[in-house]
């Protein structure tokens, strides 16, 4: 496919499900606050102003000030990064090791396939995934790599789950008979042939999986499990702004409204490339 029919596809798809277009907007808005965030951020996130504490949104700070006196939209826009940092990390050791996993379990089958998909599967999915990631940071304590660690503890089961379908129904089509013909390593076989042919429902696994991501990384820092303070977080601002949630409401309202945008973009993300990457989806809209 080249690049000017690509870019005819991607315009029908932005025509046809203006949600995607909405989706993509915001994400490179927050990759923007989170790579640029020293030059965006009106103020440092950590500058501490008491006598303008608790100031309402005004022309001097756009979201107003928290308990500290420190400007709110500052911190946003610095909290953008902790939360894509966290979520892509989390998405990328999650895909790495259900790819690992879902692949030998299902290209391999009998006894591996029964052990990984009644035992570890099985095990990994009967403990929530919150309260497991709870019990690692406790443990552990708070920081970006424990969060990400715990946080990928039960996020890579759902990767491996559907990897393993996908490589079951793969195994026996027929270019992958003709390369086990031919003599071709299992590894070759899995990285060559099976795996670009089942990339596309993870791919849509994996930006619906940011979104969750991101959702639980607010989650630790609201409870007081993710990154320390001062570090400026969404979730810990939520927590921060519980006690003036009828006496300063901005304090609440902007970091939630900013949780809520960044999960719905990857969300809508993840709905659109299914319905791209699905034949069936995209005859349904003329694409």
């Amino acid at each position: 496919m080249t690049l000017s029919t690509t870019a005819i596809s991607f315009q029908r798809v932005a025509r046809h499900n203006p949600l995607a277009t909405t989706g993509v907007v915001l994400v490179l808005i927050f990759v923007a606050f989170a790579l640029f965030a020293p030059w965006i951020a009106p103020q440092d996130p950590a500058f501490i102003v008491l006598p303008n504490r608790l100031s309402s949104p005004s022309a001097a700070h756009w979201c107003g000030t928290d308990e500290l006196g420190r400007d709110i939209l500052s911190r946003l826009i610095y909290g953008s990064r902790i939360s894509l940092l966290v979520g892509s990390c989390v998405v990328a050791v999650s895909l790495l090791l259900g790819l690992i996993v879902g692949s030998a379990a299902g290209y391999y089958g009998g006894r591996i396939d029964r052990f990984v998909n009644i035992v570890v599967m099985n095990a990994g999915l009967s403990f929530p995934g919150v309260l497991l990631a709870i019990g690692f940071l406790a443990f552990r304590g708070p920081g970006i790599f424990n969060l990400v660690l715990a946080l990928s503890l039960g996020g890579w089961v759902g990767y491996a789950r559907l990897v393993r379908a996908q490589v079951l129904a793969a195994r026996e089509r027929e270019f992958v008979e003709a390369a086990r013909a031919l003599g071709a390593s299992d590894l070759r076989i899995l990285a060559r042939h099976i795996l670009p042919n089942i990339i596309q429902p993870v791919i849509v696994q994996a930006a619906i999986g940011m979104a969750g991501a991101i959702l639980a990384e607010a989650t630790m820092s609201f409870l007081g499990l993710g990154v320390p303070p001062p570090t400026a977080s969404w979730g810990a601002m939520l927590n921060d702004g519980r006690s003036h949630l009828f006496d300063a409401p901005h304090l609440v309202l902007f970091p939630a409204v900013t949780v809520m945008l960044a999960v719905l973009s990857f969300n809508f993300i993840g709905d659109a490339l299914r319905d791209y990457l699905d034949p069936r989806s995209r005859i349904e809209v003329g694409l």
